[in-house]
């Protein structure tokens, strides 16, 4: 293993993935309406903020999508793409980009799965939460149960408690489990 290899693996690509769940969180909880008061919450607007700021300054609001939060999190996820094409590989990313098609799949698939790796640990972390202190509050589950209840209620709707235990939770991540292992199959 060449030392650039092994700096864009065990440096530069967990720091990409830092932000990059750093961006898609700040997306997702101004997407489900989250409270930004909440301590948790205000840590990611100033650990995003110095990207989101400028860009918020050029790109307006569509509606209710931050096109600022958008366009930072296509570029984060687009520079650890390019880190992952020029170790050729070595990251399990597609080991050459040849044409912007292939670049911008590439950039979609690494917004997905992050987004669905984001939504699996944070369902896991709720269900965990409920189960050790049931009825308490603290800043962790408020953020959580902005994330992961309008994706647990559908799934309760459909599949009822079992003797007053809610199995949403574990059908969520086998969902989501099937939906990251899905393009493996073709």
């Amino acid at each position: 293993m060449s030392f650039t290899t092994f700096i864009i693996i065990y440096i530069i690509d967990p720091l990409l993935a830092l932000a990059l769940f750093m961006f898609i969180a700040r997306l997702l909880l101004q997407l489900t309406r989250a409270d930004f008061r909440n301590p948790l919450c205000q840590a990611v607007v100033k650990l995003t903020n110095p990207l989101i700021l400028p860009l918020r300054r050029i790109l307006p609001p569509l509606g209710k999508i931050d096109t600022a939060s958008v366009v930072a999190v296509v570029a984060v996820a687009g520079v650890r793409v390019a880190a992952h094409t020029l170790n050729d590989g070595a990251l399990a990313a597609p080991a050459a980009v040849h044409s912007i098609l292939q670049w911008l799949i590439a950039i979609g698939v690494e917004i997905v799965l992050m987004v669905l790796w984001t939504y699996f640990y944070a369902i896991i972390l709720y269900a965990l939460l409920s189960m050790i202190a049931p009825g308490g509050y603290s800043p962790l589950q408020g953020v959580l149960a902005t994330l992961c209840e309008p994706v647990l209620q559908p799934i309760r709707r459909a599949i009822p408690s079992v003797a007053g235990l809610d199995l949403s939770p574990l059908w969520a991540g086998i969902i989501i489990q099937v939906l990251i292992h899905l393009p493996l199959l073709f």
